[in-house]
């Protein structure tokens, strides 16, 4: 018996899937985790949250080992502004893995699914505030206690040194403020992000107080080892000379920023115009097209013009409704939409006020849409009104037309439309129905709710 040899194809093919599943458990084994400073719960750079992260243990450890080291020499502190200088945030870190994605994580990261800046109500602010402090006077007492030893720094070095350290933490952690506002909004100037985004003035306020202090801290030491006053000569030396820098690069500078916020403005007028142009070459141009092809149908160009006066509504004055998912004036909206897409009625929807699309919500919204439906099969009307009315004191929402009407002593039992969609419903889920209706007049629903 014979056994004839596996094909070359079949070996190309077993080996293609050997490499494909290779491949597929490499990218599902876990990679390992990377030192990154911590945006979120971060007391001052991230440092000790990005290494208790990283080790997996409480960053409150991290910080009292800190505060311990930095009684040694002030080897702490340099060990902190190393770290601090040397390794990229987390939100960095996350930037560059989204630019290294593929475009669907990339767009998934910029709608912000994948990761946010680092954002702390006010109660979680105020035990940071209390923490930092906590941890401050610690390493002020390690400082105190360490410097009567030999492992420690003497009093006049160890003051100037702690002043420096606060002075450079304001000032670098404005700077990393700076430069994720100048990230999100890259076609502003940089060096006017401080004072135009975000922080504003007390951004400015923060940098001159850290260079004070470090001034300050320098100045401190420089006292304490008699060299004071030629540090205030050569001070008084650079205050002259950056004076006249001033004097003469100053209007120069000034012109440079107008024309570079001219500049800037020109642009976004620019952007604008294209935006506006491609938004109607997109949806006007195209709706008037199709009106031209089906001109002989009246009910398909009113549909479109309903449409397009809808999308443009929507364009100019922006959702003011909210997610449909979430919204009861925005699901209400779409109500009425699909309501007229299927009947070739026109349905005007018009919202004051919102409420939370629960489940009181959507028992409106379904015993609305019930409403329209009856109107638009039953009335003959031209037009059909829905009015949503929400306030502190309740909800009411009104469905209107003016057709042929009906008598509402008169609705058959087995018209469970009437009064199981609409009436029962509201019932059930602590409302009410109302509806008025006169022969050739029209009819009116009314569903309301109370707080």
């Amino acid at each position: 018996m014979t056994v004839a040899p596996r094909a070359p194809s079949a070996d190309r093919a077993g080996d293609a899937d050997s490499s494909e599943r290779s491949r597929e458990h490499r990218d599902r084994e876990p990679e390992p985790p990377r030192f990154a400073r911590g945006s979120d719960g971060r007391l001052i750079g991230g440092v000790a949250s990005g290494l208790a992260t990283y080790f997996g243990i409480q960053p409150l450890t991290v910080r009292i080992a800190f505060c311990v080291l930095s009684g040694i020499s002030g080897f702490g502190v340099v060990l902190y502004a190393a770290l601090w200088i040397f390794t990229p945030s987390a939100d960095d870190v996350a930037r560059q893995e989204e630019n290294a994605s593929p475009a669907g994580i990339a767009a998934a990261s910029r709608a912000g699914r994948r990761w946010r800046s680092a954002g702390h109500p006010l109660s979680a602010r105020r035990g940071d505030l209390g923490q930092l402090a906590a941890i401050l006077l610690l390493g002020l007492g390690a400082f105190l206690i360490l410097g009567q030893t030999p492992l420690g720094l003497r009093a006049e070095v160890a003051f100037p040194l702690l002043l420096t350290a606060v002075g450079l933490a304001l000032v670098w952690r404005g700077i990393e403020h700076d430069e994720r506002r100048a990230t999100a909004h890259p076609e502003r100037a940089p060096w006017l992000t401080a004072i135009t985004e975000g922080g504003g003035w007390l951004a400015v306020l923060r940098l001159g107080a850290g260079v004070v202090i470090v001034v300050l801290g320098v100045g401190v030491f420089l006292m304490g080892q008699g060299q004071l006053a030629a540090m205030l000569d050569a001070l008084a030396g650079i205050v002259v000379l950056l004076v006249g820098l001033g004097l003469i690069i100053g209007p120069w500078l000034w012109k440079l920023w107008r024309t570079a916020d001219a500049e800037r403005r020109e642009r976004i007028v620019s952007q604008e115009r294209a935006d506006m142009a491609a938004h109607l070459h997109d949806s006007v141009l195209q709706t008037l097209a199709l009106i031209q092809k089906q001109a002989h149908d009246p009910r398909a160009v009113v549909s479109l013009a309903r449409r397009q006066e809808r999308d443009l509504r929507s364009w100019l004055y922006g959702d003011q409704s909210g997610d449909e998912e979430s919204s009861l004036a925005a699901a209400l909206s779409t109500t009425g939409t699909e309501v007229e897409e299927d009947f070739g009625v026109p349905v005007e929807v018009v919202t004051v006020g919102d409420a939370p699309l629960d489940d009181l919500g959507r028992a409106i919204i379904q015993a609305a849409r019930e409403a329209a439906v009856n109107a638009a099969k039953h009335s003959g009307a031209q037009k059909i009104d829905i009015y949503l009315e929400a306030t502190e004191d309740g909800i009411d929402v009104f469905v209107r037309d003016r057709g042929s009407g009906f008598d509402p002593e008169q609705i058959p039992d087995d018209r469970l439309g009437v009064r199981h969609s609409i009436i029962d419903r509201m019932r059930r889920h602590g409302g009410s129905a109302q509806i008025r209706s006169e022969p050739d007049v029209g009819t009116e629903v009314r569903l309301t709710t109370m707080p």
